[in-house]
């Protein structure tokens, strides 16, 4: 091929593709078998894993790790209580691999949850990277961890903090370079301002037809189908009633109840103008609930109440903010109002 000469060379190399190194992900959420990973927007990642669909007594563990350098791992054990008739162990609980004890578990008297020793974690995850059989064992009692899929959650968690090829790696380790894994994030903070009394004339606007369809129209029916305002072919209006809250000098709040399901319920939150056309901006339709400038949501996974979903969004004086989201783990019948708090969205909200 002759050598192309350099004014055409120039446009040429423009068109090759042009290679760019994607960011790390902001959160991640991930479930393989009976194991999961929350990792949140500090890099912070958090493991649990339960045991097998059948067995019983039901049980967690929780294996946490912050983002950076050389950071341990932290191990939490929580024995199975949704049934209101657990009972603490009244020997030592033991953590067992296979045939061989690993030493007492730190709970506290009384008490089903603690903390496992640095030497427990590491052969947990050990015996976690092979197929092993791992139970907590008290007396005739014995909680049967499940190994399935744990091998990838924490590989997940790996690759999540930029730690794959290095030696504090859980699965893939190497000889990379330690100092580079990627090191932790601050946590955001979001202040919320004093918010002004909401007057007369502001709850007076529950009742305007015109405000009610402005903040309709910018949902779908299918997201926030609440009965009419005139309680017409229902037994109770208030449920359709709009709720009026005062932000600043020329926000509202504006609430509606937006739908209910079998263990479940939803309100609609829009932020708008306090005079004609409103200028509605939604903020969920999933939220149970508002104080001092934070809308909070609490939604159940299943009507056993066993594991739950939950979100928050605060007021910065301008808008609504999404601030914390966390699931409580795997419905696992572990505990009732869920096993643990596994947070993919951390925030420091400082309200007045």
């Amino acid at each position: 091929m002759p050598f192309l000469p350099t004014r055409l060379a120039i446009p040429l190399l423009a068109l090759l593709p042009v290679t760019t190194v994607a960011a790390p992900p902001a959160s991640l959420s991930f479930t393989h078998n009976d194991w999961e990973i929350a990792c949140d927007n500090t890099r912070t990642c958090r493991a649990a894993g339960y045991q097998r669909d059948g067995d019983e007594p039901p049980v967690s563990v929780l294996l946490t790790r912050e983002a950076g350098p050389g950071k341990p791992v932290k191990g939490q054990v929580m024995l199975g209580s949704y049934d209101d008739q657990a009972a603490a162990p009244k020997t030592d609980l033991l953590l067992r691999i296979g045939e061989q004890d690993l030493g007492k578990v730190a709970l506290a008297k009384g008490e089903l949850q603690g903390d496992l020793s640095s030497a427990q974690v590491d052969a947990l995850l050990a015996a976690l990277r092979r197929d092993s059989a791992i139970a907590f064992v008290a007396g005739g009692l014995r909680w049967k961890l499940s190994d399935q899929g744990a091998s990838t959650v924490l590989l997940k968690m790996d690759e999540f903090q930029g730690r794959l090829g290095t030696p504090g790696a859980l699965v893939r380790k190497g000889d990379g370079d330690e100092s580079k894994v990627l090191p932790a994030l601050p946590v955001p903070v979001v202040v919320v301002p004093k918010q002004p009394a909401t007057t007369a004339a502001d709850l007076a606007l529950a009742g305007d037809a015109a405000l009610r369809r402005a903040v309709l129209a910018t949902v779908k029916e299918d997201d926030c189908a609440p009965p009419k305002a005139d309680g017409e072919g229902d037994d109770d209006d208030e449920e359709g009633t709009l709720g009026v809250q005062r932000l600043s000098a020329g926000k509202l709040l504006v609430s509606l109840q937006c739908w209910m399901a079998a263990y479940n319920e939803g309100s609609g939150y829009w932020v708008v103008d306090d005079k004609p056309p409103y200028a509605a901006t939604l903020v969920t339709t999933m939220a149970s609930d508002y104080t001092n400038g934070q809308i909070s949501s609490a939604q159940k996974g299943r009507g056993l109440g066993d594991c739950w979903s939950t979100n928050s969004w605060s007021w910065n004086g301008q808008a609504f903010l999404h601030t914390a989201a966390a699931t409580t783990g795997q419905c696992k019948l572990v505990a009732a109002g869920g096993a643990w708090e596994l947070p993919t969205l951390v925030t420091t909200v400082k309200q007045p």
